[in-house]
């Protein structure tokens, strides 16, 4: 059996790391609410913009601009993973990196698929792995989300105008409620408006100065609003699953707590009992 030292010190290294843990989910809590925020606002943003794109492709000659035509053949994918920097956050990354390569191995097995990582875990998983990585953002997170989707999409979409990659696709967190996010997996180019866009592609627009110019402005604008909220979404799920892992963390070090003070106890009365019996064997000994 343990000594009570021994168990005393564990008592205490329990109760420092639930203090930790039980501080790391009020804090997630607080990013929590401003990601929330953020991706609320965010979302009617992107999807006017994919219905406005979708009212411009409507008109008579039916123009598309080039990051909407798909190619006949496709031989080469981008895919970008978006994972986070840090982890103690469940299976949010892990999630993702199982998703990746179960697209890359059954969707897509005939293709080079090369990969944009977005974040340390997905860095570090795809480095050991030597796989076909073509872009990385380590430090992300630590700037402006805004600039930085712009700088993601420019690089995609001149990938993809180039004929480098056929098609573009994310793959990241949706961010559903505090308790459930979805792994969701999206074609970014061609761009292809979604059905929620005929919700709002049908009005009477003036061009100014013609259509043919606006799509052509907006088609590139309209994937980075896509990784931007890709980005809030992502930002919204680690925080909501590190606050569930943090406060599972806390219950589980309570409950620790509590069976090393049962067994402290016992422990302490094993050695009061043991301590008693010397004490009355020492005195029937003197009396005998």
């Amino acid at each position: 059996m343990p000594s009570l030292k021994h168990i005393r010190k564990r008592i205490g290294s329990v109760r420092n790391t639930q203090k930790i843990t039980k501080a790391m989910k009020m804090i997630a809590a607080a990013k929590l609410r401003r990601a929330q925020d953020a991706i609320l606002n965010t979302r009617p943003y992107a999807r006017r913009i994919d219905g406005l794109i979708k009212g411009l492709t409507e008109g008579a000659d039916e123009y598309m601009d080039p990051l909407m035509v798909p190619r006949e053949q496709v031989k080469a994918v981008a895919l970008l993973i978006v994972t986070s920097d840090k982890g103690l956050c469940g299976g949010f990354n892990a999630n993702i990196l199982r998703r990746a390569d179960r697209a890359i191995r059954e969707e897509w097995p005939d293709r080079e698929v090369r990969l944009w990582l977005i974040g340390r875990k997905a860095i570090e998983y795809y480095r050991r792995r030597q796989a076909n990585v073509a872009k990385t953002f380590p430090e992300l997170y630590h700037h402006n989300l805004f600039e930085e989707a712009d700088i993601v999409a420019d690089g995609l979409v001149r990938g993809f105008r180039d004929g480098e990659v056929d098609e573009v696709w994310t793959l990241y967190n949706e961010f559903k409620s505090v308790i459930t996010q979805k792994v969701t997996i999206e074609k970014l180019v061609p761009i292809a408006p979604s059905e929620e866009a005929q919700a709002v592609a049908h009005h009477e627009y003036k061009y100014e100065p013609d259509r043919h110019a606006i799509l052509d402005e907006l088609a590139p604008e309209h994937v980075s609003i896509q990784i931007y909220r890709c980005l809030l979404e992502s930002q919204a799920s680690e925080q909501s699953a590190r606050m569930n892992a943090m406060d599972g963390a806390t219950r589980n070090a309570g409950e620790m707590i509590d069976r090393l003070t049962l067994q402290y106890n016992r422990a302490r009365q094993a050695a009061i009992t043991k301590e008693l019996m010397e004490i009355i064997g020492g005195a029937e000994a003197l009396k005998g």
